[in-house]
């Protein structure tokens, strides 16, 4: 039985109760049936676990008091929901303590990901200087009559130039893995933000 169905049987159980009655009750279930569905339930496996119409109408035409029939179904008792606060607030101090931990310490990971992106991106900027210095610095000297010390500056000038091509290699696909994963990051904070709207 679906919820539809499941309403319409409830209000004709409940016919002899006033229509404002009534009205309540079936919006009390409707409620009641459409948090079950948003908690991963059918809304038959959620009309089969709140009972049948008659039943609920029997035990409402009885006299049986609102407060009863709400805690019966499932409903936070109004001292639960108190007791829930006062544990929140007096957990204050040590959950939101671990909370600023937790926090400071994803804030260290990322700022520390992104010091190392930066310091190989510097290594790199710096082997191209060196590597342009060394080929000006070959010339100078091969120009003056140093022939040997312009070679072998020459020869370490390629050198840089070389590892600065691995490692530009390396910096790039560094730069769009961090990239991606601090859109992911922003995606998922941006999504839990949703998720407590619209549980609002």
């Amino acid at each position: 039985m679906n919820k539809q169905e499941f309403l319409k049987e409830l209000e004709k159980e409940l016919s002899a109760l006033p229509r404002e009655d009534t009205e309540e009750r079936l919006a009390f279930y409707n409620e009641m049936i459409d948090d079950m569905v948003e908690e991963g339930k059918t809304e038959e496996q959620a009309v089969a676990e709140i009972g049948s119409a008659a039943d609920i109408a029997k035990q409402t035409l009885s006299g049986a008091p609102a407060e009863e029939t709400e805690n019966a179904q499932g409903k936070p008792k109004p001292l639960l929901k108190v007791l829930m606060i006062i544990l929140i607030i007096l957990g204050f101090p040590l959950w939101f303590s671990i909370l600023i931990a937790g926090v400071s310490g994803v804030l260290a990971l990322y700022i520390t990901v992104w010091s190392l992106l930066i310091g190989l991106w510097a290594i790199e900027a710096s082997l191209i200087v060196f590597a342009a210095g060394s080929a000006a610095q070959a010339v100078a000297l091969m120009a003056v009559g140093f022939g040997t010390s312009g070679i072998a500056t020459l020869g370490m000038g390629v050198f840089a130039a070389g590892v600065s091509v691995f490692l530009f290699y390396g910096c790039l696909a560094a730069s769009k893995g961090v990239i991606k994963l601090t859109k992911n990051a922003f995606i998922k904070i941006k999504s839990l933000f949703r998720k407590k709207e619209g549980a609002k």
